[in-house]
């Protein structure tokens, strides 16, 4: 094999009394796609982190086009060729589309001593690395004004701008449909053929098998298995992740039971949720599906009008959606999160009447229910105390559960509940949702991922252009090619 754009050998490395690598040997050469996968805390970050200069190892080598490297931070990487996109996407939202992707490598134009921002040219290359996206927006736009998957174009047309040997992508299509999905392949396989070399890092194993040459398995910090293309699927990789089969099938669902809440997602259509149903929301990018979403959480830009036990009320904020018995489970953890606050803080805030009498929060009462929630959801590790910052994703997103199930919610909204997190927080995270409608509350979910609606939903509604163009019912039976075509995607 040609020699490694970049390698890492025995790089281990602890956070206090946590092992997060032990002995890890991984390459990846030029015009190669090499995965990495894993369950949730298995060490993928981490081990991108230290390619990336984020973190030191506490012993191990790196090595760039064979020569060792040492980054002491995130701009050593970079000016050594190693780019990485990791989840949490490094922009600024007060700044435009143009001025972001620039960002750490403004075009100045110079007359004699004097120099100013070319921002003529600024434009120009972000349009270049847009359009190689397919992703046509206006460069001056601001980028707080972007959906979360939008936002993430601009973080990979902003990688791409820079001549990179090595490019990392951490998650890249978690919100992202298939046509996006499709848009990042083509520009993926133009870089392999430039010579990139890419690592690639996702919880969605379809898509390893697709793309990936070579994938490294990592477990408990520790690497599992190295397959090549053609020896690898997802059911070996899901044996290798977890050392154990695993089973995705949700069971079917009771029939419905009372009328929880009936709505107008849209200025035509009326929804009603019954206790003990999952419904879907699916639609391509900009549909308006997940803004249908927020909206019933009175987090759009018009109150919502809403039906709850026949009563008629009016969100208008998701404080009365709250009061409504309505929990929201956002696209981001960290707007469910407060993220330097502990597991246990996190769980008991929306909650804090409830454990409190004459203004004075009932301690042990607190303690009480967040340790069996945490028991009940499988927080790990079991340390209420400890910062939801420190979870692993999927943990993180137990958490957002385990705060609106003490509040005793009757109706769960949840938007793109599985982003981000691997094959068995997925797994747990349905089994959650199906307890939970079991319980008697009713689930509206938005998610990107078709395979999963059709999986978990009992109907899904197909959303083009903010309006509701088709119901489809578990009744009559439906799969993700189905649900692709009412979607028009």
């Amino acid at each position: 094999m040609a020699l490694a754009a970049a390698r890492l050998t025995d790089v281990t490395k602890h956070f206090g009394a946590t092992l997060a690598l032990a002995d890890v040997d991984f390459e990846v050469v030029g015009g190669e796609v090499h995965a990495i996968v894993g369950e949730n805390g298995a060490g993928k970050s981490t081990l991108i982190r230290i390619l990336g200069g984020v973190f030191r190892p506490d012993r191990g080598d790196i090595f760039v086009d064979g020569q060792a490297c040492r980054f002491a931070s995130p701009h050593d990487a970079i000016a050594a060729g190693v780019v990485t996109i990791p989840q949490e996407l490094r922009l600024v939202p007060a700044l435009s589309i143009a001025e972001n992707i620039a960002l750490g490598d403004v075009p100045v134009r110079r007359w004699g001593p004097l120099a100013c921002v070319d921002r003529a040219g600024m434009r120009e290359q972000a349009r270049a690395v847009l359009n190689a996206l397919d992703f046509h927006p206006d460069p001056d736009q601001r980028v707080a004004a972007l959906p979360f998957a939008e936002r993430q174009l601009v973080a990979i047309a902003k990688a791409l701008r820079r001549q990179c040997r090595v490019f990392v992508l951490d998650e890249p299509t978690a919100a992202l449909e298939k046509r996006e999905i499709d848009r990042l392949f083509a520009v993926l396989a133009r870089l392999k053929a430039q010579g990139t070399a890419i690592v690639y890092i996702s919880h969605r194993l379809e898509e390893v098998v697709e793309i990936a040459d070579r994938c490294t398995v990592l477990r408990d910090g520790r690497v599992a298995a190295t397959c090549m293309r053609g020896a690898f699927s997802i059911h070996d990789l899901v044996g290798a992740m977890t050392g154990r089969a695993a089973d995705d099938v949700v069971t079917a669902p009771a029939p419905p039971g009372k009328l929880l809440v009936q709505a107008r997602p849209d200025s035509v259509s009326t929804l009603g949720l019954h206790a003990g149903e999952v419904i879907g929301f699916a639609g391509l990018l900009g549909s308006g599906a997940g803004a249908m979403v927020r909206r019933l959480f009175g987090a759009g830009p018009e109150p919502a009008a809403v039906e709850i036990d026949g009563a008629p009320r009016r969100l208008r904020r998701p404080a009365d959606a709250i009061a409504a018995g309505i929990g929201m489970v956002p696209p981001e953890r960290a707007l469910g999160l407060v993220m330097n606050q502990s597991v246990r803080d996190n769980i008991l805030l929306p909650n804090l009447n409830a454990f409190s009498r004459h203004g004075i929060l009932d301690r042990a009462a607190g303690d009480r229910i967040v340790a069996e929630l945490m028991a009940l959801v499988d927080i790990r590790p079991r340390r209420p105390a400890l910062k939801v910052s420190a979870l692993s994703g999927g943990n993180q997103q137990k958490v957002i559960l385990a705060k609106w199930l003490a509040r005793r919610i009757a109706v769960l909204l949840l938007d793109e509940p599985t982003q981000g997190i691997d094959v068995a927080a997925k797994a747990q995270i349905h089994t959650l949702i199906r307890d939970f409608v079991t319980r008697g509350g009713g689930a509206l979910v938005h998610s990107s991922d078709l395979g999963e609606l059709a999986r978990l939903c009992d109907r899904v509604l197909a959303v083009r252009h903010g309006r509701i163009g088709a119901t489809l019912e578990r009744s009559q039976g439906f799969d993700e090619p189905e649900l692709r075509a009412a979607i028009g995607g």
